[in-house]
């Protein structure tokens, strides 16, 4: 285990182990904790879930995306892979980078990865398919699932720049999601905690049995991590739906 530095021991001071925090506390609690940890760039707040899924088998992977209501806290840059009219529908979106073969033949020649996120016209993902070996492995592949394989350009490129966040659970069942910077408003970070929670919830697969999400914390890059009253989130939200 790796030695823990005076700061981040004293953060952990903050946190009180037995006990199972709102969204609200969870937040204000990481805000004191910064304040301790001094860390000198804006820290990124993630919830990280525990699922009861196997991976391993194709009904229970749980794979999407969510648009934040308030971002990420920064700008990203978004190249879309198309042609014809397409073309034109994600200049007048705001896409930063639009091409075909060109782009694809960069990308594979020259490794050029100046981007965030990657969106593809149906049309193009037989020629966008031999990226899969490098975009793959960054996480950018284009994927309908997530909606970046879309006729839907405008709408693609917009939540995208909005602040749409795609997520997979991995290997051991578990979930990382960026909810925004540690500087965000605490409302700010409440209501994107919330709704990825709620978008979490509903891509539970079909055929699971017993409990989906086992437990969830709050935490930023570098500090301790903060159990969340997941159960009483889930209940609030199902009051809210009903």
């Amino acid at each position: 285990m790796a030695k823990r530095g005076k700061k981040y021991l004293k953060a952990l001071e903050l946190v009180d182990k037995d006990k199972l925090y709102s969204l609200e506390e969870a937040v204000e609690t990481l805000k004191k904790m910064e304040e301790v940890l001094q860390r000198k760039f804006d820290e990124t707040v993630e919830l990280i879930f525990r699922l009861g899924v196997d991976p391993k088998y194709a009904d229970q992977m749980v794979r999407g995306s969510v648009v934040l209501p308030h971002g990420l806290g920064k700008e990203l840059k978004v190249l879309v892979i198309t042609q014809g009219e397409k073309v034109k529908e994600a200049e007048e979106a705001g896409a930063d980078y639009i091409g075909g073969e060109d782009i694809i033949n960069k990308i594979l020649n020259e490794g050029w990865f100046d981007f965030d996120v990657v969106i593809a016209t149906p049309d193009m993902m037989p020629k966008v398919a031999k990226l899969g070996r490098v975009l793959g492995p960054r996480g950018l592949m284009p994927n309908p699932k997530v909606g970046t394989v879309t006729q839907d350009v405008k709408k693609a490129v917009t939540e995208a720049k909005k602040g749409r966040v795609e997520f997979k659970v991995d290997k051991t069942g578990n979930l990382h999601i960026p909810i925004g910077k540690i500087s965000f408003d605490t409302q700010k970070l409440v209501e994107n905690a919330l709704e990825v929670i709620e978008t979490v919830q509903k891509l539970r697969p079909s055929g699971l049995k017993g409990q989906y999400i086992k437990n969830a914390v709050m935490k930023t890059t570098m500090s301790p991590s903060v159990k969340l009253d997941i159960a009483s989130i889930l209940r609030n939200l199902d009051a809210k739906a009903a």
